[in-house]
């Protein structure tokens, strides 16, 4: 299973990529694996606020549907448009082409409760 040693992960399969005071944010490579081809993807608009652990989307697969949860708070400064026409993206490039939104870090000190890529690995196993 591909965990990428650049990013950081919450229990709930999401992965974050702190890039400053911005962040991306998507599930995981395991995360898509289990849930199945993915049909559907519901995420939040642009300038909304999201507080850390609330839900801020949801993920439907063939098999099932799955909510979202914010790794750290933020604002929403873009969603991924290529998922409205191709949410497969999240199964072909979950850490690529299939990210899901890009947001403004409310609170930097959030990323203290994420996983690193270790216990991410520790935690799938």
């Amino acid at each position: 299973m591909n965990v990428p040693s650049n990013l950081l992960f919450t229990k709930d399969h999401e992965w974050i990529k702190i890039e400053g005071d911005e962040a991306l944010i998507g599930i995981t490579e395991y995360a898509q694996s289990e849930l199945g081809e993915i049909v559907y993807v519901e995420l939040p608009s642009v300038g909304d606020s999201v507080a850390i652990e609330k839900t801020f989307g949801t993920v439907e697969a063939v098999k099932a549907v799955s909510d979202l949860f914010m790794p750290v708070s933020g604002e929403v400064l873009d969603i991924n448009p290529l998922l409205e026409e191709k949410p497969e993206l999240i199964n072909e490039d979950p850490y690529g082409e299939g990210w899901m939104i890009r947001i403004k870090l409310n609170n930097p000190a959030d990323i203290d409760g994420l996983l690193s890529p270790e216990a991410y690995t520790q935690h799938i196993q």
